[in-house]
């Protein structure tokens, strides 16, 4: 069998990738402190002692909220490439299409409106 470069270099690339994802393990493992008790133990890990239950409830607005944030977040973010495509489009095809995302986008914030989804409760029930 002929071992060519491009073999060479997929199992170059290959070994590199096992090394770049194992690496930090690896490192982690040899490095990593060994203690197991003491504060280490409790539900943060970060040193300081909890305060009051683990058990806190939250609203499901919170998560909501979240959401929204990260879908329309996501959303404008698509705005960026358009723009910067902008000026180099002809005619009038990319400014209509423009449009209709901002509307969809617009359409979707009224509805959640009127759902009442940004009204928030006063008592978490």
């Amino acid at each position: 069998m002929v071992f060519t470069w491009l073999q060479l270099a997929i199992f170059l690339f290959l070994f590199v990738g096992l090394l770049f994802a194992g690496g930090p393990l690896l490192l982690a493992w040899v490095i990593a402190p060994r203690a197991k008790g003491g504060d280490m133990g409790m539900p943060f890990e970060c040193g300081i002692r909890p305060y009051g239950s683990p058990w806190t409830r939250f609203g499901v607005n919170y998560y909501v909220y979240a959401l929204l944030f990260l879908a329309f977040d996501v959303d404008v973010l698509y705005l960026f490439p358009v723009a910067v495509q902008y000026p180099q489009t002809e005619g009038m095809g990319a400014f209509f299409k423009l449009l209709i995302f901002v509307a969809v986008l617009a359409a979707a914030i009224i509805y959640f409106w009127r759902k009442g989804v940004f009204s928030w409760p006063r008592k978490i029930s």
